[in-house]
């Protein structure tokens, strides 16, 4: 009843705006339901929000945004897919998550659909597809990014891993961070590893970790599992540095989690809620009205995807009787020519396989908020 009460108000919204022109079909796929739908509730809200202050402007551009909840499955995601095919979608956001976004990118290539997703993050996402686009960083990137942050901040010379294993995401960052950690000076003393199935108790991790002297345990993974493995090392009387990517984003509005065991975790996400420029204040204020929170990066991902949109749009003089192949070919020729700023970055750019160029921040928790470590 929730999800279809919020995409009516959506619908209703984008309805008002119809007197300024038809809306283009804004479509996506996320997590709004299960274990990990603070990141799609998040990408969501940070989109509507976007479409909201465009049609409020009125013009030609004008956006009708609709997403359809993928519980973080890659089979539901390709008949949410359906469903905003058969809605008549235009123009994609993709999927949330790295798994069900690799499903739907495959449906966008094949029906020439062009996609931007705010937060999938496999390299598998664009591969391939000339007409898949990310706002977030490739997992690769990721990787390398946080071994070279680590190595010359001096945080730690010995590191510890602890990854998951049957995720894409988890996967993809640990590669390049284990290729890239010597570079950097980083002595990898443990590397542990889980799965589905056996993702509750990380003891034998953690107690490997400690016994090899671990000043710091790097953990590319979700904020579920982080939030045990944080609950455990601190029952355990272990307390290195800790060190996350963008997926860690979120755990402090984890519903049931005491913040004060997040408190001092680093991690590279591209967002800095707490920035002073006027862009950002604004839709942190925004944000915080209509949810009550502060916005994590997802959020902040999903709202600059429609701005991206509304720009190449704009720039492309696009309108909405065109066929979504017809906006495929003009959203490439944009994407792949312009420069973007937004609250994830300046002077942002697409190369042609559609990954994003932008500078990462490094965020520490201080008494419960993500503060900026640069």
């Amino acid at each position: 009843m929730t999800k279809r009460i919020f995409t009516c108000a959506l619908l209703i919204l984008a309805m008002s705006s119809c007197a300024f022109g038809a809306p283009f079909k804004l479509g996506g796929t996320a997590p709004l339901t299960g274990g990990a739908a603070i990141y799609g509730t998040a990408a969501r809200n940070g989109a509507a929000i976007a479409v909201e202050e465009i049609n409020a402007k009125g013009g030609d551009i004008q956006f009708e945004l609709r997403y359809e909840d993928d519980t973080h499955d890659a089979e539901k995601a390709v008949n949410a897919y359906n469903a905003l095919k058969d809605w008549g979608m235009q123009l994609s956001l993709g999927s949330v998550t790295s798994k069900p976004c690799e499903a739907t990118a495959a449906e966008n290539f094949s029906d020439r659909i062009f996609a931007l997703t705010p937060s999938a993050s496999s390299a598998a996402v664009t591969e391939g597809k000339d007409n898949v686009f990310q706002m977030c960083f490739v997992d690769p990137n990721q990787g390398t990014a946080s071994a070279q942050y680590i190595g010359e901040k001096g945080f730690a010379k010995k590191v510890a891993v602890i990854w998951k294993n049957d995720d894409v995401y988890s996967k993809g960052v640990y590669d390049t961070f284990i290729e890239a950690a010597p570079k950097y000076g980083l002595n990898i003393v443990s590397d542990t590893t889980f799965a589905d199935g056996n993702d509750t108790d990380f003891s034998v991790q953690l107690t490997d970790a400690k016994d090899k002297g671990a000043e710091l345990v790097f953990l590319p993974m979700y904020y579920q599992p982080a939030s045990l493995i944080l609950a455990q090392a601190q029952a355990m009387g272990y307390a290195p540095k800790w060190f996350g990517i963008d997926g860690m984003d979120g755990i402090l509005t984890m519903e049931g989690f005491d913040k004060s065991l997040a408190e001092g975790v680093m991690l590279l996400t591209p967002f800095n809620a707490d920035a002073k420029d006027e862009l950002t204040v604004k839709f942190v204020a925004k944000y915080k009205e209509k949810h009550g929170e502060i916005p994590n990066q997802f959020a902040a991902d999903g709202y600059d995807c429609v701005y991206a949109y509304y720009q190449a749009l704009t720039q492309a003089k696009a309108n909405a009787d065109m066929s979504a192949e017809e906006l495929c070919t003009k959203m490439i020729e944009q994407f792949t020519t312009m420069t973007f700023n937004g609250v994830t970055g300046e002077n942002v750019k697409w190369s042609a396989n559609g990954e994003v160029t932008k500078d990462p921040k490094g965020m520490v928790i201080k008494n419960g908020a993500y503060v900026g470590l640069d």
